[in-house]
């Protein structure tokens, strides 16, 4: 009984996380002697963090009109950096909404890559048409290797 309990309170709080990061929402779960709880950051950092996604998802609505494509740059954008604009890998510098190595690469989009969404969207849209052929085929790869 207690692990069909545990089982069904870990589902429901998986489920719960996957909406709230889907809302752009920072949450972390924690399992505890088969209760599952989920919390919500509410700090400066974490409002900030989201006002970045929002603002990087309105621009890379705008600069991708078609929805198939669009949510095919999501996917990637998603797992790269959660849609966090100042997202940085601690061991290979990537940098960004779409992890560019080295980050100073954005800067052919615009010389306010590192704070602007809009123009970090523009050159990773301009990457993945030139390298893949489009969001759609990038996702593609990146579904393959788990990087693109």
């Amino acid at each position: 009984m207690l692990s069909t309990v545990s089982s069904a309170a870990g589902r429901t709080a998986s489920r719960l996380v996957t909406r709230q990061r889907a809302a752009g929402v920072a949450a972390a779960g924690a399992v505890a002697f088969g209760a599952a709880t989920a919390a919500v950051a509410a700090t400066p950092a974490h409002a900030a963090e989201r006002a970045g996604a929002t603002e990087a998802q309105a621009a890379a609505h705008q600069q991708i009109p078609d929805q198939r494509q669009y949510q095919c740059f999501s996917n990637i954008v998603e797992r790269e950096s959660g849609w966090n604009p100042q997202a940085t890998n601690a061991s290979s510098g990537a940098y960004g909404l779409v992890q560019a190595l080295p980050g100073s690469k954005m800067a052919s989009a615009g010389a306010d890559w590192k704070t602007n969404p809009a123009t970090q969207v523009k050159w990773g849209l301009n990457y993945m048409n030139e390298r893949y052929g489009s969001p759609c085929g990038a996702w593609s790869f990146w579904q393959s290797h788990n990087w693109y």
